[in-house]
């Protein structure tokens, strides 16, 4: 026994891949090409869009907020520092709505173009002809085309008070804008808004007759100053359900004429008609409805509570 030799045997047991010698890293690598491949599509397909969409997005993510609102749906240009309760606000939107078949986004281009001038003309115009009320007139676009606001302020209003009546420079701001859009084949649409203040003097006669009738004053003055009657699509009025200062219904802001200059409107697809009987009728939507011509503006009441 003393003369054997001892033989040890020493078992090494080979790593199963972990850490930085393993095969995990290959997935990491995989994730990350996906991600580039998928990052340089997108910059590929951005740069094929059309430059008025490039800006458009960038508008977007320059108004992005995780505490607000994800984007905003209008562009608003507002003709002074000191509209609707603060500074002047440029806020991007949707282009213009696209014309479907061949060429349609040209045409859809083209029409934005052409809404764009009429709106910086409408703009300018007040602006040069009309300064001092050029804090009372508000040009808006959204999804459907533009919208002129003509509102009323302390010391200045559009009609004169209690009544249905026109004041001169009201008068001069509808002169201005029916200058610009009467060559126009676009539809009109025109709305009148009150404040929430209650118009208490005829009870058969409160703030949903008087927008109305307002708003019709404005389309008769509107067709002595030029605009083919043919063109006027809607004359309504809103009361004081759509205020233009949300958080103070009773600012005077809120008093005021809308003037909506639309897009053309996309031909009806194929299919069942509104007012059908069958399954797949379909009822008429909004923009189908029939014209609402307002009535007459009524006889001056003297009344107890000064719109």
């Amino acid at each position: 026994m003393e003369g054997q030799k001892l033989t040890i045997i020493k078992k090494v047991k080979k790593g199963g891949g972990a850490g930085h010698h393993g095969g995990s890293w290959k997935v990491a690598f995989a994730d990350f090409m996906t991600a580039m491949m998928a990052f340089f599509l997108l910059m590929w397909l951005l740069s094929m869009g059309p430059q008025k969409k490039k800006e458009d997005l960038a508008n977007y993510f320059k108004t992005f907020s995780l505490f607000g609102e994800g984007g905003v749906s209008s562009s608003s240009v507002s003709l002074s520092d000191d509209a609707a309760g603060g500074k002047t606000q440029v806020n991007p939107g949707p282009s213009a709505p696209q014309s479907g078949g061949s060429g349609g986004d040209q045409e859809g281009d083209a029409e934005h173009q052409e809404m764009e001038a009429m709106k910086a003309k409408i703009q300018a115009d007040i602006k040069s002809r009309l300064a001092e009320v050029k804090d009372q007139v508000v040009i808006n676009e959204f999804e459907g085309g533009i919208k002129v606001d003509i509102m009323d302020k302390n010391g200045q209003p559009m009609f004169k008070l209690g009544s249905t009546e026109l004041t001169d420079k009201a008068r001069q701001v509808l002169a201005v804008v029916a200058a610009d859009i009467k060559n126009s084949t676009r539809r009109i649409e025109i709305e009148g808004h009150t404040d929430a203040v209650a118009y208490n003097s005829n009870q058969k006669f409160g703030n949903w007759e008087l927008s109305t009738a307002r708003a019709s004053a404005a389309r008769v003055e509107l067709e002595k100053d030029g605009l083919n009657p043919s063109l006027l699509m809607r004359v309504s009025g809103y009361a004081d359900t759509e205020p233009i200062i949300k958080d103070n219904p009773f600012d005077p802001r809120n008093r005021r004429i809308s003037i909506r200059i639309l897009y053309p409107q996309k031909p009806a697809p194929a299919g069942p008609q509104p007012g059908g009987t069958g399954p797949d009728a379909k009822q008429p939507g909004p923009d189908q409805a029939p014209p609402i011509i307002a009535p007459p503006a009524p006889p001056q009441v003297a009344p107890q509570l000064v719109k």
